[in-house]
């Protein structure tokens, strides 16, 4: 069951939405003439006390559509009460925040979820077929216009109050996210608070495009154009039918002079569904089922560094770069949806498949190349030219020495499709894999186990092994320093770092003092 915090302005559509959906438990709010309207028109439970909601343990999962402000400190409270949370856009007001809840919700094991509700709208999800399909060409440019004369807020900016959907939107449709930005804004109603922000994104791969904001607009505007060089695409979604319109409009070159050819627009039939309630309904299910949402705390994340970005370049006025809080060279190819920790750097001529996690502080040397699902902890190296296929897992703190190789099917041909046999193998932490070993998937490479160069690992190795040959055979133990360790008496003690062990069966336990 799920409780929505804040039902003022947005919060109510939420509270409508999940009470028609059958899983609305309780109301939170500080205003006691929302609560008393809505207990008399959805008869559920209200509240103005927040500790109260977070100590109930039936309520699984937390709207939250406070004043922007408030979404971190609330966010953190839900996540440390076993929350799965859903926060309203902007996420929070700063990439601190932001990057604080989405390592707090892993490390607890939480649905972090930000309302980027246009990822939700069929006419974004027509967009990305459409444009996967190539029949817009090469994307040469996308713009937004986001205007409206309404609510006008102090507590944050109309570039925090707007754009994050045109970010989100951009960065679905084109799998990247743009490397610098030039925005300028203005202050009209308060010296502190813009009214209105343009914003030029530049991205990596030659595409650009804008983004236009203001509350102090005389009409409502809400459209996203999408140009391609086989085609347009314009999504308007203040029209109440034929939302996304495809132009088949496009310039060709004859004897060095641009011909324009023109088509009328074609309607492009979408089921309206309304948006918010699938974005609620993907909230539910993925909270049943323990599976990330489309605009997962990650998402978000980059959504904010784009913003706080615009910010900087608006006040700053020069162009900006977005911080990745990591490297990747030139040469190197990231597929989408990859996570990447703060301060990693991935070197020369290395390939990163879709799905791929990779921790913080981690080195991935020249010609590297990692499968999808691959899980990446903290602080590992992998040295030159190494392939970690699909199927392995490596936790925090393991070195992988140059040209070491994994396998992830144990009986392969060529002719024969065994995708499904993929075979898991799992290294531990603090783990060593010595220069031109070969790991045989499926084994279990234990905590700060030692392989040594050119061994051939074909079963598990315990924590601390050393282990080497072919086929790999225990010929010692190392120390968490990496140091083989001198046993007497049953009792390894190490000489460099002065660590002490005893054997228990085939492993080791430090011995505390």
């Amino acid at each position: 069951m799920i409780a929505v915090i804040g039902a003022g302005y947005w919060g109510k559509n939420h509270v409508r939405v999940l009470h028609d959906l059958g899983k609305l438990t309780i109301v939170c709010d500080k205003d006691k003439e929302i609560l008393n309207n809505i207990k008399d028109v959805y008869n559920v439970d209200t509240t103005s006390n927040l500790d109260e909601v977070l100590n109930i343990d039936d309520i699984k999962g937390v709207v939250i559509a406070t004043p922007a402000p408030t979404h971190y400190e609330i966010a953190r409270k839900a996540l440390l009460s076993n929350k799965d949370v859903l926060v309203e856009k902007p996420m929070t007001l700063s990439v601190k925040e932001a990057e604080e809840l989405v390592e707090l919700s892993e490390r607890h094991n939480k649905i972090l979820m930000v309302g980027h509700i246009l990822l939700y709208h069929n006419a974004v999800r027509k967009m990305k077929e459409i444009i996967n399909k190539g029949d817009l060409g090469k994307i040469f440019y996308v713009y937004s216009n986001r205007l409206n004369f309404g609510k006008i807020r102090l507590e944050e900016n109309v570039l925090f109050s707007f754009a994050p959907h045109d970010i989100s939107v951009t960065h679905y449709l084109l799998d990247e996210i743009p490397e610098k930005v030039f925005s300028t804004a203005e202050n009209f109603l308060s010296s502190e608070v813009a009214d209105v922000s343009v914003t030029h994104l530049y991205f990596k791969s030659g595409i650009k495009g804008h983004i236009f904001v203001s509350w102090l607009n005389p009409f409502k505007e809400q459209k996203y154009v999408v140009i391609g060089s086989e085609g347009m695409l314009v999504f308007d979604d203040t029209k109440n039918e034929n939302k996304l319109i495809y132009y088949p409009k496009k310039v060709k070159w004859e004897r060095k002079i641009s011909v324009i050819k023109k088509y009328d627009g074609e309607v492009v039939k979408i089921d309206l569904k309304e948006p918010l309630k699938e974005e609620d309904k993907c909230f539910i299910e993925c909270i049943e089922k323990r599976q990330k949402p489309l605009t997962d705390g990650y998402e978000g994340l980059q959504v904010m560094r784009v913003l706080e970005a615009s910010l900087k370049s608006a006040f700053k006025k020069t162009p900006i770069y977005v911080s990745q809080d990591f490297f990747i060279h030139s040469t190197s190819f990231i597929d989408k949806n990859v996570k990447i920790g703060r301060n990693t750097k991935i070197w020369h001529f290395c390939h990163i498949m879709e799905n791929v996690k990779i921790g913080k502080n981690c080195i991935l040397g020249q010609n590297v190349f990692v499968g999808r699902n691959v899980k990446i902890g903290n602080r590992v190296k992998i040295q030159n030219n190494i392939s970690v296929y699909e199927g392995v897992e490596i936790g925090d703190d393991v070195f992988i020495g140059p040209s070491a190789v994994f396998t992830n099917v144990k009986y392969p041909r060529s002719f024969i499709e065994r995708k499904n046999e993929f075979m898991k193998t799992i290294i531990k932490k603090g783990a060593t894999i010595g220069a031109n070993s070969t790991i045989i998937c499926g084994v279990t490479i234990g905590k700060y186990a030692f392989i040594g160069a050119g061994a051939v690992v074909t079963r598990d190795v315990p924590d601390h092994a050393i282990v080497v040959g072919n086929p790999a055979k225990i010929v010692g133990f190392a120390c968490k320093c990496g140091t083989p360790l001198d046993f007497k008496d049953e009792i390894g003690i190490c000489k460099k770092c002065g660590r002490s062990y005893k054997k228990v069966k085939d492993s080791l336990e430090e011995v505390t003092k």
